[in-house]
């Protein structure tokens, strides 16, 4: 069963292996990579299963050719995707940058680890989070999602592929060392199940097209390279035709549709999962494996009384502000554990925008929240009186 092409049904699998096979199911064909821990399970099953389903692996030399292999297979019609850690992403960026400029579908997972540096390669941490929204130059929106089981590594690398071809630009799986390590039971539907939101191509006929004219929603056509299409891409400012116009407006118009095509589908780019929230007066707002331990700390928390609820960000990229928003109307106090410093809590600040208190509890890698400090922690946020509403100071 572990060599079909279908492989429908419950499996016993770790995330990485997850990850690989949701690739495999949603229609990806074409894999890049270099080994790297904790990511390097999705090269080793995409390198055993992509030959038997009539797809290509190549291991490259560094992350750098990695990405730049992804982008080129793009192009050729091929869905395609790489996988990483942490230095190897701080190498990739440049081209994602690429990957946005020219509207290029594909997914990288960053299965994080512990840094700065070569840091703590077999632990876990949250720490490129913000790195995975702003990490490249220029203006442009990210989608990122955030898994917290080995099922949600399959269910939301499917998911990441079909909002990749979506909205044409790379899409990020942001997992962590403890989920892609985890061995868990993994249901994969059937084919005929699984959601496929294919490239839209232009009409046959066509000997030429404009590969950056905009439909209705803002993202254009994609023509696939060696099948008779006249195009020219590049990584320059360009007009609708991809040939470089390096002024002003140009720059304008591009800019202002690549970010737009997100920022207008951010109620479609919602993905929050939500528990006990209706009455609570401590909202738990989390993302990725800290949303397990979450879960057992706000039960530990309700069994002495305390009114808390469980907020978990799918998608953390684009920031959901309306969602918070509304969360820092109704709860006193919005408590946001990470194994980072502090990354994600500054948004939820910015959206909270003084309704309610935002209390960080920051883990600096390595291992994961203690439940049982989590849950006093959300004992005594529900202790501090609720704050009159006030604005974030303004720098002068």
């Amino acid at each position: 069963m572990e060599h079909q092409a279908d492989m429908s049904g419950d499996h016993f699998l770790n995330g990485d292996d997850a990850c690989a096979e949701g690739a495999l199911a949603v229609g990806c064909r074409f894999f890049a990579g270099y080994p790297i821990t904790p990511a390097t399970e999705i090269a080793e099953r995409m390198a055993e299963r992509l030959p038997e389903l009539g797809g290509t692996f190549i291991q490259m030399e560094d992350e750098i050719a990695s990405m730049g292999a992804i982008i080129g297979a793009s192009w050729g019609g091929v869905k395609s995707m790489t996988s990483t850690s942490g230095p190897g992403f701080c190498l990739m960026l440049e081209n994602l940058g690429l990957a946005l400029m020219t509207e290029t579908p594909c997914v990288v997972a960053n299965v994080q680890r512990g840094g700065p540096s070569t840091g703590l390669p077999t632990l876990v941490a949250q720490q490129d989070m913000m790195q995975a929204r702003w990490g490249t130059h220029g203006d442009y929106e990210m989608i990122v999602l955030s898994p917290e089981s080995p099922q949600e590594m399959f269910d939301l690398t499917v998911e990441a592929f079909n909002l990749s071809e979506r909205f044409r630009q790379p899409v990020l799986l942001m997992a962590d060392e403890a989920v892609a390590h985890l061995t868990e039971r993994v249901s994969i539907p059937p084919p005929e199940a699984i959601v496929r939101y294919e490239r839209r191509r232009p009409e046959p006929g066509q000997s030429s097209v404009l590969p950056f004219a905009p439909g209705p929603d803002g993202v254009p056509l994609m023509a696939p390279m060696g099948e008779g299409y006249a195009q020219h891409i590049t990584g320059l400012t360009h007009d609708q035709r991809g040939y470089p116009q390096l002024n002003e407006e140009t720059q304008r118009q591009l800019i202002t549709r690549l970010v737009n095509k997100i920022r207008d589908h951010r109620q479609e780019l919602t993905r929050v999962v939500t528990d006990g929230l209706d009455d609570a007066q401590v909202a738990v707002l989390t993302y990725g494996i800290t949303g397990r331990v979450a879960r057992r700390a706000v039960s530990l928390a309700r069994e002495r009384g305390t009114r808390v609820g469980l907020a978990r960000l799918q998608i953390v990229w684009p920031f959901p502000d309306h969602v918070v928003a509304a969360l820092a109307e109704q709860v006193d106090t919005i408590l946001v554990p990470e194994i980072n410093m502090g990354q994600i809590v500054r948004e939820v600040e910015r959206a909270a925008h003084g309704r309610c208190r935002v209390v960080s509890l920051p883990h600096a890698g390595g291992a994961l929240h203690d439940p049982e400090a989590m849950a006093l922690a959300i004992d005594q946020a529900a202790r501090e009186p609720r704050q009159a509403p006030t604005a974030p100071a303004t720098p002068a």
